[in-house]
């Protein structure tokens, strides 16, 4: 590896790593030393969104960006915590690469050819925009367990992703369209933003592929996102932006049945939990739109009654 301080240069850059990182002075040098030992025959630059943390967290990445140089931009510390998306969105806007991928800074990689895998994958197959790969789960007492792909997982589209977050952000690699398509404000409203970049980028087309290759460690039950709520409301109020953003004409229809299947699957959620009002109202504002008004009426009886 390069240990010579130089002057940043964004020139031919291939792949832009972007990692998202806040009190996490425990994990960030071995995040940012398993991107470093990556074995690549392109240039890639590590882009550093540090989020004003309140521990040494800055002081390893300065440290790193002082004799890397070379490959590490370190976007300046804000004034004070401005939180994950604003973080995201500021982070991924610097990425100068043709393709960008993501690594959290308490993950790590753990293949050096994991970069060159997958650009490869996508310079020889264009009509693809994004490739992901396994990995493995690391518990705070220690245990790996190594992910088990299903088998519908190895190549998808916008259709399939609509539906569920199914790509590890530790392990992926996509074409970096923000340079044309800046991502679209409505995101900013919301705790996270690697889905709704994923769809994005396959809005207009471009397949989505899997590698059986283990790539990466990704740390469980630990660290911001995992302390993130409301998960489920983010992704259908997602859908129905998406819904609602001309970009996304093409796919009206499976948007649509998606966001109805969801909000099914909602108010069976609060019957279950006992959510009573809260399921009744979500009934109701289903029944005024939809078609299948009698086995729609079944299934929202079906869970009243095993709600007692």
């Amino acid at each position: 590896m390069i240990k010579e301080k130089e002057a940043y240069n964004n020139s031919n850059i291939m792949v832009s790593i972007f990692i998202l990182t806040y009190n996490q002075e425990h994990y960030i040098a071995q995040t940012i030393e398993s991107i470093l030992n990556q074995k690549t025959n392109f240039s890639f630059q590590l882009v550093i969104g540090e989020d004003c943390s309140s521990d040494r967290t800055r002081a390893v990445c300065e440290k790193f960006a002082g004799n890397y140089g070379n490959k590490i931009k370190l976007l300046p510390s804000p004034e004070k915590n401005i939180g994950l998306i604003a973080n995201y969105i500021r982070t991924i806007k610097e990425c100068d690469g043709r393709y960008i991928a993501i690594c959290d800074g308490d993950d790590y990689w753990i293949d050096p050819l994991k970069l060159q895998k997958q650009v490869d994958f996508l310079e020889n197959n264009l009509d693809y925009s994004i490739v992901h790969t396994a990995l493995k789960f690391l518990y705070p007492n220690g245990d790996l367990d190594v992910f088990s792909a299903p088998d519908n997982l190895y190549y998808n589209e916008f259709k399939d992703l609509i539906y569920s977050n199914f790509i590890f952000s530790v392990t992926v690699l996509f074409r970096n369209i923000q340079f044309n398509e800046p991502l679209p404000q409505w995101l900013e409203q919301y705790s996270y933003g690697d889905w709704p970049t994923y769809l994005w980028t396959i809005k207009d087309g471009g397949k989505i592929h899997y590698i059986e290759d283990i790539t990466a460690v990704y740390r469980k039950n630990i660290g911001i996102s995992y302390k993130l709520k409301d998960w489920y409301s983010d992704d259908l109020n997602i859908r129905k932006n998406i819904l609602s953003d001309v970009h996304f004409n093409k796919h009206t229809e499976i948007i649509s049945k998606c966001i109805f299947e969801k909000e099914c699957g909602l108010f069976l959620a609060y019957n279950r939990d006992k959510k009573l009002k809260e399921a009744f109202k979500l009934f109701i504002q289903l029944l005024k739109k939809e078609k299948g008004k009698l086995s729609l009426t079944k299934l929202y009886l079906h869970s009243l009654k095993k709600a007692f």
